[in-house]
């Protein structure tokens, strides 16, 4: 033991070997096992935003290839209701793309399953949200779903540039986790990879891609229509994406104690 550590008093040497020991947690890689069940909340939050955002603003900012036909649409129409409605998608898609910019590089940079990794990058998606829901509630954007405006209102993209560019980080969390079968952000790919599975009528415990794929697809259809049901009865967004930003920070929660390589969690039998 060096001078300077024996200077040290007990209590000071127990907070650093505390420290030391919260660092070496966060630094640690996390077990993949279960972490399907994450990203199977996750594709109940993409119908939820979905299609509440749908209902507010009439664009998407998870599934970017309806988006691509509004902007297709957008192109054709010489006459439209919604002159510029086609904009807003366009917009959601570049956020989408910057999100994937920055949410593959900040995990190839950190390390994809280090724990630090992954707490943050779902904590900083869940603050997104938690924001997109407060400018709705405190009245900076128009959170009423009565009616979605005729002409763009740039305010109104200051939600749909949040919520897509956080939507990024939930495909590049899957791809971390090596769970391509989820990406919860699309359901064109899991429909396909479901139905030309070659296995697709092993019994239950002998596909588990399959077996995500199919309630990936069925969470977002759930999330969905919940985000209908809340949508029809409070007639503002705010409602959804504050659920939908709770469930966000449990999964953060949920990373943060979740085992370590180290720690391997045992089979259920």
């Amino acid at each position: 033991m060096s001078d300077l550590e024996e200077n040290k008093s007990p209590e000071a040497l127990s907070t650093s070997s505390k420290a030391a020991k919260i660092g070496a947690h966060f630094l640690a890689p996390i077990t993949t096992s279960y972490t399907d069940l994450l990203m199977l909340f996750c594709c109940y939050i993409s119908g939820l935003v979905d299609s509440t955002i749908y209902n507010a603003y009439g664009t998407f900012v998870s599934m970017q290839t309806g988006n691509t036909i509004f902007v297709g649409l957008g192109g054709s129409q010489t006459r439209s209701t919604k002159p510029y409605g086609w904009a807003k998608s366009l917009f959601s898609i570049f956020c989408f793309f910057l999100g994937c910019l920055f949410w593959s590089r900040f995990s190839r940079f950190l390390g994809p399953l280090q724990r630090r990794t992954l707490v943050l990058s779902y904590f900083l998606q869940s603050l997104m949200m938690v924001l997109a829901a407060s400018l709705s509630q405190a009245g900076v954007v128009d959170g009423h779903l009565t009616s979605v405006p005729n002409d763009i209102q740039w305010i109104q993209a200051i939600p749909v540039a949040l919520l897509s560019f956080q939507a990024a980080g939930q495909l590049a969390g899957s791809r971390a986790l090596n769970l391509n079968e989820i990406p919860t952000v699309v359901v064109t790919s899991m429909i396909y990879d479901f139905a030309s599975d070659p296995a697709i009528l092993q019994s239950w415990g002998k596909n588990v891609k399959r077996n995500r794929r199919g309630f990936g697809f069925l969470g977002i259809l759930a999330g969905a229509i919940c985000g209908g049901w809340i949508n029809h009865g409070t007639q503002r967004m705010e409602g959804a994406l504050w659920l939908a930003s709770s469930i966000k920070l449990l999964i953060t929660i949920s990373l943060a104690v979740w085992p370590s390589q180290e720690q391997q969690v045992p089979k259920l039998t």
